[in-house]
This record gives C-alpha cells, structure tokens and sequence, in this order.
C-alpha cells in the first residue's frame, strides 16, 4: 500500500459497522494509528450521511451514532483544504472519464493529486482507481 491513504466513507462504515468487520477492516486499524489518512473535505458530510441512514434503517441506534461520531472525531485524518477548487477542473473530468459521482471522483482526485493510495469498498471507485494507476484497499 501507498505512504499514505485517502480513505472513503465506505472502508469508515466497514470498519465501524458490527455487522460488516473483516480482516481488511482490522489492517486499517493498525494502519490508521500508524500513518493516518486524508480525506476530501466533504468527508465528514459524507460519512454523517451515512450514519443518518444506517439510523434510520434501524442498523444502528440514535446511541450508538454517537458514539461512532465520537470515535471517528479522535481518527489521525488530515482534511483536504483544496478538494473543492478542484470540482471544476481535475474532479468532473475525472467523474467523466470514469463514470463516477463527483463525490466519489473527489476521492479519487485527492488520491492522484497526492499520490496517495485509496482505500475503497465501492467497486467504480477501485475500478477508476486502477485506470488511474493509484493503488488501493
């Protein structure tokens, strides 16, 4: 894996969702508290999103989004200041090229401009990734 990740909201979910843990999601741990990560700054949009619906869904409680939120406030993640100056240029036509959302594309952007790796669960974002030549969980 690279020096550095940029890590999407769907390895944050595995990681902390009781019912979706997996050795992968163990490696991250270890490799979260040694190196960190960067993320897009719509991440913690993102990730709240998810939350609210994994909520609503009735997969986690109103509790236990809380305490998720608690332990995601204490993660090693460094914010990315310049994902969204990149929309206009880099990320739409890297959302083109790829057929990706823009959210995800913002993922993939930082992890280009960086050249970090990517840790990603959805299978768009590993597959645009590879094109791209970036490495990836």
């Amino acid at each position: 894996m690279a020096e550095r990740i940029v890590l999407d909201t769907s390895v944050v979910m595995a990681w902390l969702m009781p019912d979706e843990v997996t050795d992968a999601t163990g490696n991250l741990d270890k490799w979260m508290n040694s190196k960190g990560a960067i993320v897009p700054s719509l991440w913690r949009i993102e990730l709240g999103n998810s939350l609210l619906v994994a909520c609503r869904r009735g997969r986690i409680s109103h509790e236990q989004r809380t305490t998720i939120l608690q332990v995601v406030s204490r993660f090693p993640v460094s914010v990315d200041k310049f994902t969204q100056r990149q929309v206009p240029g880099d990320t739409l036509a890297l959302a083109d090229k790829h057929g990706l959302t823009l959210y995800d594309a913002t993922y993939l952007e930082l992890a280009v401009r960086t050249g970090a790796g990517l840790a990603t669960y959805d299978k768009a974002l590993q597959r645009a990734a590879q094109a791209e030549g970036i490495l990836y969980l």
